[in-house]
């Protein structure tokens, strides 16, 4: 063999070895492309115009000016702001506590034979499926406090004595919205809850029942430990899809009465269409996705420590 054909076999070897390298990036490349075109650039566009003076005025004259933190000053120095963080925090976290709880309950009735548990699953299911703004409506019309179901079965129940105001009262109203809430997201977890519980071993449970453990026990100590990646996961997309809920709320309160149901995307719409302060609305939109991020990596961080555990 001549030095040419040893320096051509090399070349072949180095060109395969980088070929097979590139191959998965040139198959990711037009998702990437695609995403960060859809996504990358409003995110970029956002967090650009949180830096600048960007209003009605500004952008007919088409001259925002960088004014920088401003935006964020005059956020959080509104009281309104923390006001719609608080209720976000509150509207969040009562809600996956709910749907989580109700969830798992559904999904381990499920995993029973029962006369017509299909039928049941498959109108549980239903829920998930009707558009946020018809669920909103339909909520709406049950907290009605003239011709309302729920008022209607509250009193026929003498459970209270006369109707009330559920959607016109600040003490009852973020009750109400997360009640909606709640209906809205149970299905979802039902439904990943119960594609975990179909994951299970069947022998570590025929062991338990050997030993003699009772159904409280095995749910402690082997279907939530067994089910915990699971979970995490829920409660992470629960957090991410509840605070950011906007079409729900603002269909039944629109955030009233007063700022009783303002949350922190219903105070962005108003800082963008309604006060056309589209900046200020932007360094909002920022802080709810620093919230996220946040969220996001402590989430990466015990997912990453129960994957070392095991």
């Amino acid at each position: 063999m001549n030095l040419r054909s040893v320096y051509r076999n090399s070349r072949g070897i180095n060109f395969s070895s980088l070929s097979n390298k590139m191959t998965p990036y040139i198959y990711i490349f037009p998702s990437a492309l695609f995403l960060g075109a859809i996504m990358g650039f409003p995110i970029i566009f956002s967090v650009v115009m949180s830096f600048q003076k960007y209003t009605l005025e500004t952008l007919v004259a088409k001259n925002p000016q960088f004014i920088w933190f401003e935006n964020y000053s005059e956020v959080l120095n509104n009281p309104t702001f923390w006001v719609a963080l608080s209720h976000s925090l509150i509207f969040t976290l009562f809600s996956i506590f709910f749907q989580f709880t109700i969830g798992l309950g559904l999904a381990l009735l499920f995993t029973r034979a029962f006369p017509f548990h299909n039928m049941m699953r498959g109108l549980l299911l239903s829920g998930w499926q009707i558009p946020s703004v018809v669920t909103g409506t339909i909520f709406l019309w049950l907290f009605n406090y003239d011709y309302g179901l729920v008022n209607f079965l509250l009193t026929s129940f003498h459970i209270i004595v006369e109707p009330i105001a559920w959607l016109l009262q600040s003490d009852t109203a973020l009750v109400a919205v997360i009640i909606a809430n709640i209906w809205l997201g149970i299905p979802f977890n039902t439904i990943l809850l119960s594609a975990g519980l179909s994951g299970l071993p069947e022998d570590v449970y025929e062991a338990a029942t050997v030993d003699g453990a009772s159904g409280w026990q095995k749910l402690v100590y082997i279907t939530i430990p067994l089910l915990r990646s699971t979970i995490f996961a829920i409660l992470m997309l629960g957090f991410i899809y509840t605070l950011r809920v906007f079409d729900l709320i603002w269909i039944i309160t629109k955030g009233g009465p007063g700022t009783a149901t303002e949350v922190l995307p219903t105070f962005a719409y108003r800082l963008s269409f309604i006060s056309f302060n589209f900046g200020q609305s932007a360094a909002v939109a920022v802080i709810m996705m620093a919230v996220l991020l946040s969220a996001a990596v402590v989430y990466l961080r015990l997912a990453i420590q129960y994957e070392e555990k095991l």
